[in-house]
């Protein structure tokens, strides 16, 4: 039998050996390597280039959506199943625009996160019920989300400024200039009509777009 190759990508060790466990009680797939951070994952994914990369969005440095856009523009083909705690909107619009092939809730049942890795290691994709419902809602919705209105590179500035990174450390883990973080967190203030930081934050937790 020919197994399908799996790397996980979470900045919490414990969640990544049970996800391991979990996977390799499935005979048809294989784990192969782990990553802490999404630098880590981009790394590992040129160097090993696994048949599925399971994704954990809400990390630390570039996160899960830069690391996921950074694989895909080494591979357009690679399979990526994005998984996120956070019950919003704009974290699977936005991933699976990229190019994920899957997103997962972490409320998931165990059995169809094995479900999920074998229809995307096979060229499918696969939403979780959850999740297509919130997807599934009329544009008008969306529309009245501020959120909506930032581009794929102002969202990744957005939540780093949530979370409390400065400019210069979002320009390092961004490869961007210290000015063009700046031009994006003006564009961001005055898309989303907030003049501070902590307002920045105060929409990313009402959005739930990160924990408090």
């Amino acid at each position: 039998m020919t197994r399908a190759t799996v790397m996980l990508v979470d900045d919490h060790a414990v969640v990544r050996t049970g996800f391991r466990l979990l996977l390799q009680s499935a005979p048809d797939l294989e784990v192969i390597a782990e990553a802490g951070s999404g630098e880590e994952a981009v790394q590992q994914f040129l160097a090993l280039r696994p048949d599925v990369v399971v994704m954990d969005l809400a990390m630390a440095g570039i996160g899960g959506i830069e690391a996921t856009r950074r694989i895909l523009q080494h591979d357009p083909d690679a399979a990526i199943l994005a998984l996120s705690a956070h019950a919003d909107v704009s974290h699977p619009r936005r991933v699976l625009a990229l190019g994920a092939r899957g997103y997962l809730s972490k409320r998931i049942a165990p059995e169809e996160m094995v479900e999920a890795v074998r229809a995307v290691a096979a060229g499918q994709r696969y939403v979780d019920a959850s999740v297509a419902r919130l997807l599934a809602l009329p544009e008008a919705v969306g529309a009245q989300d501020p959120v909506a209105l930032l581009s794929p590179r102002e969202f990744d500035v957005f939540l780093q400024l949530a979370r409390g990174a400065s400019v210069n450390r979002i320009a390092e883990s961004l490869h961007l200039s210290p000015s063009t973080v700046g031009t994006h967190l003006y564009n961001i203030k005055q898309k989303l009509g907030v003049s501070n930081q902590a307002e920045l934050t105060l929409i990313a937790v009402r959005h739930g777009l990160i924990e408090t």
